[in-house]
C-alpha cells in the first residue's frame, strides 16, 4: 500500500516506526525526487508549499523538525514521512552532499550584512507557542528547556531559551540565546534560514492577519529591541544593538589589548631573566675567586708558611 494514499489519522504513534522504514526504503528507490538540481533539493511530502526548493542543511533542518514536532497539527503519518526522510537526507544522500562543506568549517560571517543592526548577545524570537488555561485560571505554555532541547536536536546548539511572562500569565513567546562567539552568531544564522525555508520567518508572521499555526521564528534586529512589545522590554533589559562591524572592531581592539598586555608580560620577565643572569654571573665569579683565595690558602698552609 502506498504510505501516500494513507489517511495520517489511520496511523497510531506506535505503529509509525513501521512507516518510517517503508517510506525511507521508497525513498531510496527513487520513488520520490529529493535532489532538484545541483544544491537545490525538494520535500516531497510538503508539496503544497508555493517554494519547496532548500539548501541541503536547510531540507535537514526541516525534515528533523516536523518528524520531530510536538505539535497536534502534526499528523503521524506526516512526521513518519519527514523522519524518513531526515533518516535518508543523513544516510542515503551522503555521498551526493560529500562534496559540501561541512556547517561547522562555514564562515559564518559569510553572506552577513557587517552593517546591519543586530541584538548582541545574539538572540532568537520565538512566538506563537501554543498556551492553555490552568485549573488556577493561569496562562501556560511549554517549557523553555523542552524547546531548547527540541532546538539542540535540529542543531542550532542554544544555550538557553526563555520564555516571556506577562505578570503571571505564559505570553505565547520567549528568547532563544546563543553563545557569544561567531559560531553562536553561525547558529542563529542557520535557526532563522531554518524557519525562513519553512515559510515561518518574520515576514510570514507579519504577512497577513490569518490564524497562524506552529512556530514562527527569527533573529532579533533593532526594531525587535526598539519595540514597545514584551519582546522589546526584555532585549532591552537583557541585550545592545551593534552590528557585525562594530563587534568585529571591539574584538581587534581586545586582541590589541591582549597582545599588548603579553607583550608587557613577557618584556617584564626577560628583564628579570637579564637581571637575574647578571646577579648569577656576579654571584659566580665571586665564589670564582673566594675558591681561588681558599687553594692558595691551602697551598701556603701545606708548604708550612703558616
Amino acid at each position: 500500500m502506498d504510505i501516500s494514499s494513507i489517511d495520517g489519522s489511520n496511523i497510531t504513534e506506535s505503529e509509525m516506526g513501521m512507516y518510517v522504514d517503508r517510506s525511507y526504503e521508497k525513498l531510496k528507490n527513487g520513488k520520490y525526487i529529493v535532489k532538484v538540481s545541483g544544491e537545490t533539493y525538494s520535500c516531497p511530502f510538503c508539496p503544497q508549499k508555493k517554494k519547496p526548493n532548500y539548501r541541503y542543511m536547510d531540507l535537514v533542518q526541516h525534515a528533523s523538525g516536523v518528524g520531530n514536532s510536538s505539535s497536534a497539527r502534526r499528523t503521524p503519518i506526516m512526521k513518519a514521512n519527514h523522519l524518513a526522510l531526515a533518516k535518508y537526507l543523513e544516510k542515503g544522500l551522503v555521498p551526493l552532499v560529500s562534496s559540501l562543506k561541512p556547517a561547522a568549517q562555514e564562515d559564518p560571517l559569510s553572506g552577513c550584512d557587517h552593517d546591519e543592526k543586530i541584538v548582541w548577545p545574539w538572540t532568537g524570537i520565538v512566538v506563537n507557542i501554543p498556551t492553555r488555561k490552568s485549573e488556577d485560571g493561569r496562562t501556560v505554555g511549554e517549557s523553555g528547556s523542552k524547546l531548547r532541547d527540541e532546538l539542540i536536536r535540529r542543531g542550532f546548539n542554544p544555550i538557553r531559551v526563555r520564555p516571556l511572562w506577562n505578570n503571571c500569565d505564559h505570553s505565547g513567546i520567549a528568547v532563544v540565546e546563543f553563545r557569544k562567539d561567531w559560531s553562536g552568531l553561525h547558529n542563529a544564522l542557520s535557526f532563522e534560514n531554518a524557519y525562513e525555508a519553512d515559510h515561518r520567518g518574520k515576514k510570514d508572521w507579519g504577512a497577513n492577519n490569518d490564524v497562524k499555526y506552529g512556530l514562527y521564528a527569527w533573529i532579533a534586529r533593532a526594531d525587535d529591541h526598539k519595540s514597545s512589545s514584551i519582546i522589546g522590554e526584555h532585549l532591552r533589559k537583557t541585550s545592545d544593538i551593534k552590528t557585525i562591524s562594530k563587534l568585529m572592531e571591539e574584538e581587534a581592539r581586545k586582541q590589541d589589548r591582549l597582545v599588548s598586555y603579553l607583550t608587557n608580560i613577557l618584556e617584564t620577565k626577560n628583564k628579570h631573566l637579564k637581571e637575574m643572569e647578571a646577579m648569577c654571573s656576579v654571584t659566580s665569579e665571586s665564589l670564582k675567586v673566594l675558591m681561588e683565595e681558599k687553594d692558595n690558602l691551602l697551598q701556603a698552609y701545606n708548604k708550612g708558611v703558616f
